[in-house]
């Protein structure tokens, strides 16, 4: 009876759990409003691009660690060079003793049983020369020995440190690409409609933000572009800064590439870095350093060649060539181009060449032909991801 009472009770129980839930399935795009897949479509551009300038640290993190691991075995290769040399010399004085080169007599003695004591003097001095010079050898030897393992040491542990850095950048690579992945996947997920009306949403919050920030008056200035095709303001750039902007205008027109940093293809802090390097004046590779390191500028106080940060985590640059107006290169799928300078939203501004005087007399660039076409944007909301 209790054996029937228990599977009653067991029967019961197993008929009152709830069934299992599916697994909701991903939204249709289609079913979507676009400004749902237009913040979808950003937020995937900021993690990609987050994961980019991550990855591109790491990668000059990589490059100071092969220099120091090439250094320490440089350093190694001439210790274990000079070591043999030491050791070839205190093999030379062991032998010498073992011929019996070296008298065993004291100088004293060989005075008093020499019959020159000229002769004996100078014997003497010649076996003190002969002892300090093996004394000089063997702590050569030693100390020889000593640096050579204290370099093999720090040449393992350098080269730890290496591979260490190399897996992590390989796992940053990775992630890099399953986030653009994403970005297809729902790029190719919209119809055509949906894409230009996507478009067109962008570019109405780009105008709006634009707006906004130049009736603001943070900006100092006009913040639009007169009417000669030219792009300039009331503050001139420096000598190097107007190099650092006919570099970048250069470029106009090649693709982003996420870790790229030129000739042919670039992200965004890779063509600030390397317009400031061909203009002489070196800055950090990353947006995140560039940020950290250079000196902030406020954005009223902006001139051609400053650097434009966005998002909190400063994961987004572009540089200021003026009138409102940076050129950049925006994100994946798109080129170098020019765009407003609230395209993104706006953490601050630094000066890559603070000690440097403006010119008196400057001549913009000329804007190339479809300079404007194409994405502005980087990515979307205001907070970088996992922070």
């Amino acid at each position: 009876m209790q054996a029937v009472c228990t599977a009653a009770l067991v029967a019961s129980a197993t008929l009152v759990l709830p069934a299992p839930m599916a697994a909701a399935a991903p939204a249709d795009p289609a079913d979507q409003p676009v400004s749902a897949l237009l913040s979808q479509l950003q937020t995937l551009y900021q993690k990609a691009e987050e994961a980019t300038e991550t990855y591109n640290a790491t990668e000059e993190k990589l490059k100071k660690q092969r220099t120091e691991v090439n250094k320490l075995n440089e350093d190694l290769a001439d210790a274990r060079v000079a070591l043999d040399g030491s050791r070839n010399d205190a093999g030379r004085l062991a032998r010498e003793q073992y011929r019996g080169l070296d008298n065993p007599l004291s100088p004293y003695m060989r005075f008093l049983l020499s019959g020159n004591a000229r002769q004996a003097l100078d014997q003497g001095h010649e076996l003190k020369r002969a002892a300090g010079r093996r004394a000089a050898t063997l702590e050569r030897l030693t100390g020889g020995e000593k640096r050579a393992a204290v370099l093999a040491a720090q040449a393992r542990d350098a080269l730890n440190v290496q591979e260490a850095l190399a897996a992590k950048q390989k796992q940053q690579r990775d992630t890099v690409r399953k986030r653009l992945a994403a970005v297809e996947r729902l790029l190719a997920s919209m119809t055509g409609e949906q894409l230009e009306r996507l478009r067109k949403l962008e570019q109405q919050g780009i105008t709006e933000a634009q707006r906004k920030l130049v009736d603001s008056g943070r900006l100092g200035g006009s913040g639009r572009l007169g009417g000669s095709g030219r792009l300039g303001g009331s503050v001139n750039p420096s000598v190097v800064g107007g190099k650092a902007l006919r570099y970048a205008f250069q470029q106009v027109g090649k693709p982003y590439v996420w870790g790229a940093s030129g000739p042919d293809s670039f992200d965004c802090s890779g063509l600030t870095s390397q317009a400031w390097a061909h203009a002489g004046g070196a800055i950090p590779r990353t947006s995140q350093e560039q940020w950290k390191t250079l000196p902030k500028v406020p954005l009223n106080e902006l001139r051609p060649g400053d650097l434009v940060l966005y998002f909190e985590g400063a994961t987004h640059v572009a540089l200021y060539i003026g009138n409102g107006q940076v050129i950049q290169a925006p994100r994946p799928g798109a080129y170098v181009k020019v765009s407003p300078i609230a395209a993104n939203p706006l953490l601050g501004a630094v000066r890559p060449d603070a000690d440097k005087a403006p010119l008196r007399d400057y001549a913009p660039p000329k804007v190339p032909e479809g300079a404007w076409a194409g994405s502005d944007t980087g990515y979307g909301s205001a907070r970088a991801p996992g922070r």
